[in-house]
């Protein structure tokens, strides 16, 4: 991207803020049009200062990081929410998740992985905590299989699925596999097509729920 990513920090601690306003700052490809403290906070600076990506705590006191999510889809769409935080309940990934977050990261998250997650979402993928889906693909793993697998998937879209639910991004896959990061992302989008999901998170658990594995 030639332009710089604008992003929004909301967090109801003031130090969590000025950390990451630090590690985001110290990237020059990256600036942060301002910061909020609770869910409203957020909601109108997505509207005012429109950013590219809004980094969003979900436990803030009044209105939460989901109700933030939601109404930031639907009031500034082109927004686009990464949750950054300390959850530890499968519930908060579902909600957030359905109510528009396009990634998820834990907030003991190194700087690196931070920053790759802005960039990720800004390039329009969908980054997301190794741990949070290992949390969210072992719980659905842990029912019995409820629903199968697309009958139509090629081998190699079955390593791509996945690796997907194990975690990984596209140029990670690409390694794994030897094959090109532009031919993953193929893979990607006919996977979820398939499997009829909008995002790889969808797809994750969806893998989860066939207990597809590599043979």
């Amino acid at each position: 991207m030639t332009d710089r990513i604008r992003i929004v920090i909301a967090d109801d601690q003031a130090l969590v803020r000025s950390a990451l306003r630090l590690i985001l700052e110290g990237d020059p490809d990256l600036t942060v049009l301002g910061e909020a403290a609770d869910g409203q906070g957020a909601l109108d600076a997505a509207r005012r200062l429109r950013p590219d990506i809004m980094l969003l705590d979900l436990h803030m006191p009044g209105r939460d990081g989901v109700w933030a999510s939601e109404r930031i889809s639907e009031l500034a769409p082109d927004v686009k929410v990464l949750v950054l935080t300390a959850f530890d309940t499968d519930r908060l990934v579902s909600s957030a998740l359905r109510a528009g977050a396009v990634g998820f990261l834990l907030k003991d998250s190194s700087p690196e992985q931070i920053l790759e997650a802005v960039r990720t979402a800004a390039d329009g993928e969908r980054p997301f905590s190794a741990a949070v889906l290992e949390q969210l693909v072992t719980t659905t793993a842990m029912k019995a299989p409820s629903r199968r697998a697309p009958g139509t998937l090629t081998a190699r879209e079955r390593e791509v699925a996945v690796l997907v639910a194990q975690g990984l991004v596209n140029v990670e896959i690409a390694d794994r596999l030897g094959i090109g990061a532009a031919t993953v992302k193929t893979h990607v989008s006919a996977l979820l097509e398939k499997f009829q999901v909008r995002n790889r998170v969808q797809l994750a658990v969806a893998v989860a729920e066939c207990q597809l594995t590599i043979a």
